[in-house]
């Protein structure tokens, strides 16, 4: 009885698993696709450095959504890796690497708008896309280095539960002799990679909030914004983020790797959702490109349907009457729902303390 009660656990976790891997694939990879365009676009005409990091964030999660189909495949065949031997570790690395370059890039994007707003003349005449580079580069090599110890240690390590055999797990069983170094390390991703990013960038948005909040001239409409922005990065962290790198500190404590673990790994995914969300819908080259995809769609709509159809009858010209006139209109959805026509929501500032450029 107990034994059918653990397979019919399993088929249940498999399930919520998959449908979480699928949901953030789907979501996930036209919504960065599209901001990865758009990013190195702007980057290529006027690199400022709120676009460099969000840039190399998209990328990071273009990487994680890449080589989800493969552990979607691992899922499917109930958590045994049924591919090559030798995608194990590369799919691991690109995978693991990707969580904390996330979380890295979203601390540096925290820690560009908090200068911007507390420091907006210094900044702006300081403000260099060298420096943005730079840092970009130290995260990801901070991330990757990390990662790729552990998946060298772990492939390499005597003891290793790897094998060429059929219904072999890939990462998921480990040996004493692993668990010794693996667990150390995991401890220090925590501590370096996750809890130092997530108290920099709740710093940074408290300052923040605290600054708009000391200006009398910003409407209350912006603030709310700015603030509703900022919990939500910080809902990225605690969702997404928070509850697999808490197995850490807890294998660590009890010598094993906690048994919920994969359903924490599994959460990790949806940051590739929440990042366009948080932050892509707050650039105006984000927006930008949203409503020239709106225009062309409606346009091919336009000449496919009939001339009554009142979604693809008018013209961009008519939306942009009638948004004169103080009407919804199918033009302006995309910039509402990006939250306003607005560069930033800190948009109310002087331009020198505005994000997009």
């Amino acid at each position: 009885m107990s034994n059918s009660f653990t397979e019919s656990e399993k088929m249940e976790n498999k399930a919520v698993v998959l449908t979480i891997y699928i949901v953030a694939f789907i979501i996930g990879l036209p919504c960065n696709l599209l901001a990865c365009y758009s990013f190195m676009r702007k980057v290529r005409h006027r690199p400022v450095p709120i676009d460099i990091l969000l840039l190399n964030l998209t990328i990071s999660d273009l990487f994680l959504l890449i080589f989800l189909p493969f552990k979607m495949a691992e899922i499917a065949q109930r958590f045994t890796w049924p591919l090559p031997s030798f995608l194990c570790p590369l799919v691991n690395f690109f995978f693991y690497s990707s969580i904390y370059i996330s979380a890295l890039f979203l601390m540096g994007v925290s820690i560009e708008r908090y200068l911007c707003i507390a420091y907006p003349v210094k900044h702006k005449l300081n403000r260099r896309p060298t420096y943005a580079r730079i840092a970009s580069l130290v995260f990801w090599f901070l991330a990757c280095f990390h990662c790729g110890c552990i998946i060298f240690i772990v492939h390499y390590l005597p003891g290793n539960h790897w094998s060429h055999v059929d219904n072999v797990t890939c990462y998921y069983n480990f040996s004493d002799k692993q668990l010794a170094v693996v667990l150390p390390f995991r401890l220090e991703l925590f501590f370096v990679l996750f809890l130092l990013p997530f108290f920099v960038t709740i710093a940074c948005y408290a300052n923040v909030i605290r600054i708009l909040n000391s200006m009398p001239n910003i409407k209350p409409q912006k603030r709310q914004r700015a603030v509703g922005l900022a919990v939500a990065t910080l809902l990225n962290f605690t969702l997404a983020f928070a509850p697999y790198n808490i197995t850490h500190v807890v294998g660590f404590v009890t010598k094993k790797s906690p048994s919920w673990r994969t359903e924490t790994f599994c959460l990790t995914s949806l940051n590739t959702v929440l990042d366009p969300v948080i932050f892509f819908f707050s650039s105006s080259t984000i927006r930008r490109t949203l409503r020239e995809c709106w225009i062309g769609i409606c346009k091919k709509l336009r000449n496919h349907t009939s001339p009554c159809c009142p979604c693809c009858c008018r013209s961009s010209k008519d939306n942009a009457k009638k948004g004169e006139a103080g009407e919804l209109s199918l033009g302006s959805i995309p910039s509402i729902l990006a939250g306003s026509s607005t560069p930033t929501p800190f948009a109310t500032l002087e331009p020198s303390m505005t994000l997009d450029e």
